[in-house]
């Protein structure tokens, strides 16, 4: 992306996540680091050797608040990685993201037809994190596989992703990390790629 589109899509991210604004360089550096050690021990997130949901979620919770202190309060410096300091800053921020959850709470106050909707309120402010724990949580741990010569344990969890915009590939993304199409066989579909297609004809990406 030219530096205007690259800002223009950060500054989505930080509005769509909102509460739950994920730092976009440790995040990145989070899924190499996943890629490099893909359920071995030293793998940020592999429910293969975290079991359980809780310290599989704690664990990704310390290694990302880790590389985010990184990035913004030590020395860290990765030259292909997305950076905004200021909005990094404005999005790292407990009142910035008290902010958002209040917002998120008075639209539901003012919207809500049903007292069960408001146990909706925490998928909301923390959707950012729950997309992370379904897609390294099921996408190493169900499904099917159509490459079995990798040595990790993804999975395609869902045959048509629509849920998770074909992030739910795990196999297929593990064989081939640098493939943009996270589809394999001829009944997968995957969602962001046909959205990554469209920005590439309209030339907002290359």
């Amino acid at each position: 992306m030219t530096p205007f589109w690259e800002k223009t899509f950060f500054l989505f991210t930080f509005f769509f996540q909102g509460s739950s604004f994920l730092h976009p360089a440790a995040y990145s550096v989070m899924h190499r680091n996943h890629h490099a050690y893909t359920d071995t021990p030293k793998d940020p997130h592999s429910p293969i050797y975290i079991k359980n949901i809780i310290s599989f979620n704690l664990a990704t919770v310390i290694e990302y608040r880790k590389l985010v202190n990184e990035f913004m309060y030590g020395n860290k410096i990765i030259n292909d990685v997305p950076r905004w300091f200021v909005l990094e800053r404005i999005g790292e921020s407990l009142i910035t993201r008290s902010g958002f959850i209040l917002l998120y709470t008075l639209f539901y106050i003012n919207f809500a037809t049903e007292t069960w909707q408001y146990f909706l309120l925490p998928f909301h402010f923390l959707m950012g994190p729950l997309h992370g724990f379904i897609v390294n949580w099921f996408g190493h741990k169900r499904g099917y596989r159509n490459f079995d010569d990798i040595k990790d344990n993804s999975k395609n969890t869902l045959p048509i992703d629509f849920l998770m915009m074909g992030e739910l590939y795990q196999n297929n993304h593990h064989k081939r990390p640098n493939d943009l199409n996270f589809a394999f066989k001829w009944f997968e579909l995957d969602f962001g790629y046909m959205v990554t297609m469209f920005l590439k004809k309209i030339k907002i990406i290359y």
